[in-house]
């Protein structure tokens, strides 16, 4: 079956550091790796997770959260990007699975990305870590 097997967002031009993109911030969520995902059948409204959660205040990483997914439709939260660090940044992650089709079916994607940062988009189930 037909499907987009590799998208990957650009590393950003300008020498920048997860630790500098991060001493920007004055409050905000800094989210590690995938997670849980959801998506509409147009593949415009999204609600996705990931496999850890860390709030930042002031600049700096001040604890860990749980319970963190946001969520947002494809227009707004790639025109949220507002910073992309350079490509000492750069990973490249990729599936077997790409979780689409009745019954299941299986096509190799991948996806790349800098650390980037997205302003305004909608967090929920956020929760502070005991």
């Amino acid at each position: 079956f037909q499907r987009m097997a590799n998208v990957s967002l650009a590393p950003g031009k300008e020498q920048l550091t997860p630790h500098q993109l991060i001493s920007g911030i004055e409050k905000g969520i800094y989210i590690v790796k995938d997670g849980s995902f959801s998506i509409d059948q147009q593949r415009y409204n999204f609600q996705f997770g990931g496999q850890l959660f860390f709030e930042i205040k002031n600049g700096k990483i001040a604890g860990m959260l749980k319970d963190v997914s946001y969520q947002s439709n494809t227009q707004e939260f790639w025109n949220a990007c507002t910073q992309v660090c350079d490509e000492r940044d750069y990973r490249l992650n990729g599936s077997f699975f790409d979780g689409k089709g009745q019954p299941g079916q299986i096509s190799a994607v991948s996806h790349g990305s800098s650390t980037a940062r997205f302003n305004g988009i909608n967090v929920i189930n956020t929760a502070r870590t005991i």
